[in-house]
C-alpha cells in the first residue's frame, strides 16, 4: 500500500508514531507496528527498528549515496541521447562511443578526458535511471486493413525453411493508414519494408492503397535500397493480395509470402517499425491531398539517412523458456547500416562510399532537418491550416548535413 509513498512522507508518519509508541503497552505496539507496516510499506523487522532506534523529532537515518556523475556527464548524456531521438537506454548506450565521436567531430559536444570516461562507462541501469524522467507515451491508431481473398491459394504463407533471414533482402512490408479518427473518404498511406537481417526502413507516401500505388513504390524502394529484394511478405490486405503483384514478384524473381490472418506477430519486424517510426514521426493525424504527399516524402527522405544510419536496434536471438518464465536473449543493438556491413554482401567500392558518408554526416544537423520536414509536414494535417494559403514543400537537402569538402559524387540516389 506505501509503495506509492514519497520518502518525507514516510518520516512524518513516523515522526507522529513515535510518541504513541514508546508509552505504548506491548499489546498496543503491535497494534500501531501494524498499522505502521502497512501504511508505509515497511518490512515489519525494519519498521520496528525505526521505532525502537529514532529519536524522537528527528528524521529517520539517511545515509546519502554519494554522486558519481557530475552535472556535465549528465549534461552530455541527454544531448547525445537528444540526437538519437531519445531511444531506450538498452538500444541507446551500445551506439553511444559511435555517436559520442560523432557529436565530437561535428563540435557539438566538448567533455574533458575524465567526463568522457565517465560517460562512456556508465552502465545501462545508470542511464535508464538519469533519464526516465524524460520519456512519455503517444496516443494509438485505426487498422484499414481489408482482406484479400482472390490469391490466397497462390500466394503461400511464410514458413521458415522457405526464407533465409540471415541475408539482407528478405522484406516485410505493411501499409500505415494517415486517417486520423475517421477512415473514410481518401486520405494517405505509408508503405514501410523492414528488412528482417538488418533492420533495414525505408518508408515511401502513397496517395491511395490501390494497386498500382503500391507497385510503384516498390519499384523506387528497390533503387534506394542498398541491396536487392530477394523476398517480400505480407499481410492478406486486398492492396498486396493481387495479379499485379503477384506478376511483379514472379517477373523480378522475388519470393511473395504471406501471413496468416489476424496474426499480426507475422509482421512483428515492420509492425515495430511502424510504431517506431512512422507513428512516432507523422502522428495519427488525418493528411490528404497532394501537398501533404510531397512533404511526407521529404520527411521519408530525412528518415532514410537518420534511421538506417543512426539508429540502432536489438534483434531477438533466443527465448528460453522456464516454466512460466520466458527468457528473452538479444544480441548487441547495433543499426542497420553496421549489421549491413557485417553481412558481408556488399561490393567493396559501395561499402567503402556508405561508411563514407555516416562518416561525414553529422547526426544533430540530420536530426534537426528531421524534425524541420516533421513540422513542415504539421502544417498540411488537414485543417490545420484554418483556411490560410499553404505554405511551399519543404526540401530535404543531405548536402546541408555534409561537409563541403565531401564530393556530390558519394551522394545516395535518396
Amino acid at each position: 500500500m506505501g509503495g506509492g509513498l514519497g520518502l518525507h512522507t514516510r518520516r512524518e508518519v513516523l515522526k507522529q508514531l513515535l510518541p504513541h509508541y514508546r508509552q505504548a503497552t506491548s499489546a498496543q505496539k503491535r497494534i500501531i507496528l501494524d498499522e505502521f507496516t502497512q501504511f508505509t510499506g515497511y518490512h515489519r523487522t525494519y519498521a520496528m527498528w525505526l521505532l525502537n532506534h529514532t529519536e524522537e523529532g528527528q528524521s529517520a537515518p539517511v545515509r546519502p549515496r554519494p554522486r558519481r556523475y557530475g552535472a556535465e556527464v549528465q549534461e552530455a548524456l541527454v544531448q547525445v541521447w537528444d540526437a538519437a531521438n531519445r531511444i531506450a537506454a538498452k538500444r541507446f548506450m551500445p551506439f553511444l562511443p559511435t555517436l559520442v565521436e560523432a557529436l565530437e567531430r561535428h563540435g557539438h559536444l566538448h567533455l574533458s578526458d575524465t567526463d568522457r570516461s565517465q560517460l562512456l562507462t556508465m552502465s545501462v541501469a545508470t542511464a535508464d535511471r538519469l533519464l526516465r524522467m524524460h520519456r512519455g507515451r503517444g496516443p494509438s491508431a485505426l487498422s484499414t486493413t481489408r482482406p484479400g481473398t482472390l490469391l490466397k491459394q497462390q500466394i503461400p504463407i511464410r514458413t521458415f525453411r522457405q526464407w533465409n533471414e540471415t541475408q539482407p533482402g528478405f522484406l516485410e512490408a505493411d501499409l500505415v493508414a494517415h486517417g486520423g479518427v475517421d477512415t473514410r473518404g481518401s486520405f494517405l498511406y505509408t508503405l514501410t519494408l523492414t528488412d528482417i537481417a538488418t533492420g533495414w526502413t525505408e518508408c515511401l507516401p502513397l496517395l491511395s492503397k490501390c494497386q498500382d500505388s503500391v507497385l510503384d513504390a516498390l519499384r523506387q524502394a528497390r533503387e534506394f535500397l542498398p541491396f536487392p529484394i530477394l523476398g517480400l511478405d505480407t499481410d492478406n490486405g486486398g492492396e498486396f493480395m493481387n495479379e499485379a503483384v503477384l506478376s511483379y514478384c514472379e517477373q523480378e524473381q522475388i519470393t511473395f509470402t504471406r501471413g496468416r490472418p489476424a496474426l499480426k506477430n507475422d509482421q512483428c519486424y515492420v509492425e515495430q517499425k511502424n510504431g517506431s517510426i512512422v507513428r512516432q514521426v507523422v502522428g495519427y493525424d488525418r493528411l490528404v491531398g497532394m501537398q501533404a504527399y510531397q512533404q511526407l516524402g521529404e520527411v521519408y527522405r530525412a528518415l532514410h539517412f537518420y534511421v538506417n544510419y543512426f539508429q540502432p536496434s536489438m534483434k531477438l536471438q533466443a527465448k528460453q523458456v522456464d516454466g512460466r518464465k520466458v527468457h528473452l536473449v538479444y544480441d548487441v543493438a547495433r543499426t542497420p547500416l553496421q549489421r549491413l556491413l557485417r553481412s558481408k554482401v556488399l561490393s567493396a567500392s559501395k561499402e567503402h562510399a556508405l561508411m563514407q558518408m555516416v562518416e561525414a554526416c553529422d547526426p544533430v544537423l540530420l536530426f534537426a532537418q528531421v524534425k524541420e520536414m516533421q513540422q513542415a509536414l504539421f502544417t498540411c494535417i488537414e485543417g490545420a491550416s484554418g483556411g490560410e494559403e499553404t505554405l511551399p514543400v519543404r526540401r530535404f537537402c543531405v548536402k546541408r548535413c555534409l561537409p563541403a569538402s565531401l564530393g556530390s559524387d558519394v551522394l545516395p540516389r535518396r
